[in-house]
């Protein structure tokens, strides 16, 4: 099945600070090194753009690190390049990832005139717990930024929000709930913490420290999360994020859908045609982007080396095997589910022979449901999604 739209990510590495639990690809840098950084970035989204100048992109997302950290004519001068160089859907949802504290008078024009979704970084409503997270905000910082955007006039925010963090408790935790939902947002996603190899965090939590709700006590997190945020007029659309009527967020449905989507920026991951590749984590490299001297879809044969060494590293080309899980296991992230039809349409054959027998499994275990035309995951599903998703892959290296 041939889809012409897809979604874009634009990652931008910089932030404040690193906070303490953090493993993704961001670390701190000088101005100079973010202009450089930038016109790296308009060679690639030149170069890649010669290559579906026939498909129309949905949504923009802008992620980090922090890309507020960045000067606003960088982020300017990026979203200029994307609606010159690629065909963008007058419609499209552009989502710039923010945290509080660093609404500078400077991005004003950028956050009202050039994106038109703002999705805040506030993680937490008690300042202990953000400080133990090494966040740069307090609680308050997090109000005036949010309030600051609403009368700048910014009509679609997000707020990000972490569960089960060190010495967090369920009062803690439902204070911060509370006052997220207090400010009405559009959307609240509500992420739990995972302690991840390498960070500040992995090194305290083999120490023994900080100490962390146990799994019970994350599981009644969610039921809270799932009870509070409906009474306030969010539905769960997702395992992780709640939005008013009409407010999800098209983008992620992009990944949880299996639609394609083009990542562009410092180690971004992309799916596009059935084949996943990204771009070298290594800043250094990246920035000899900026020496391509060769007009767009007309490189030279030593500039086109460096593309494929730069901008196309893990090169996978997926098995019908491979989609067919990631449609499984992803789309089972969303309330909806999947349907029979969609799979039927995409694999050109019917659901109930390649996974009939681990779906009825999983029903009489009370882990899945029966929807109208598909199946869903029940609450204690979602409560152990990981191990129920695992089932849905298949063991088989065919068209490989």
């Amino acid at each position: 099945m041939k889809n012409n739209s897809f979604g874009l990510y634009i990652h931008m590495p910089f932030c404040v600070r690193k906070c303490s639990y953090c493993d993704f690809l961001s670390f701190s840098a000088d101005d100079d090194v973010k202009t450089s950084y930038t016109e790296a970035l308009l060679r690639e989204i030149e170069v890649r753009a010669s290559l579906y100048r026939d498909r129309t992109i949905t949504s923009v997302f802008i992620g980090g690190g922090t890309p507020t950290a960045m000067p606003a004519s960088c982020l300017r001068k990026v979203m200029a390049a994307v609606r010159r160089s690629f065909t963008l859907c007058p419609e499209a949802e552009i989502t710039v990832e923010m945290n509080p504290g660093t609404d500078h008078p400077s991005l004003e024009a950028f956050l009202t005139e050039d994106v038109n979704r703002i999705s805040l970084g506030m993680q937490s409503f008690d300042d202990s717990e953000l400080a133990a997270l090494g966040r740069i905000h307090t609680a308050e910082m997090s109000r005036d930024t949010y309030d600051h955007l609403r009368r700048l006039g910014v009509e679609n925010i997000n707020i990000d929000l972490m569960a089960a963090l060190p010495h967090q408790t369920r009062r803690s935790f439902e204070h911060t709930l509370r006052a997220a939902a207090a400010l009405r947002p559009e959307h609240i996603s509500v992420y739990s913490l995972i302690i991840e190899e390498g960070t500040p965090f992995a090194r305290l939590y083999r120490e023994g420290e900080p100490p962390l709700p146990d799994e019970e006590t994350e599981r009644e997190m969610d039921a809270l999360t799932e009870r509070i945020l409906s009474e306030a007029g969010y539905h769960r659309y997702e395992i992780s994020n709640y939005a008013r009527d009409g407010r999800e967020c098209r983008h992620n449905r992009l990944y949880w859908e299996c639609r394609d989507y083009l990542g562009i920026g410092l180690g971004a991951a992309s799916l596009m045609d059935g084949c996943r590749f990204s771009v070298t984590e290594s800043l250094d490299d990246y920035l000899t982007l900026t020496e391509l001297t060769g007009s767009a879809g007309r490189l030279l044969s030593a500039e086109k080396e460096i593309w494929d060494k730069l901008l196309m590293t893990g090169r996978e080309r997926l098995s019908r095997y491979d989609r067919m899980a990631e449609f499984m296991f992803l789309g089972l992230r969303l309330t909806e589910g999947i349907t029979e039809a969609e799979f039927r349409e995409r694999f050109d054959t019917d659901l109930d022979d390649i996974y009939g027998a681990v779906i009825r499994r999983h029903i009489r275990s009370g882990l899945m449901r029966r929807t109208p035309g598909g199946y869903a995951l029940t609450g204690r599903g979602r409560d152990i999604s990981n191990t129920v998703m695992a089932d849905f892959i298949i063991d088989n290296d065919e068209e490989r």
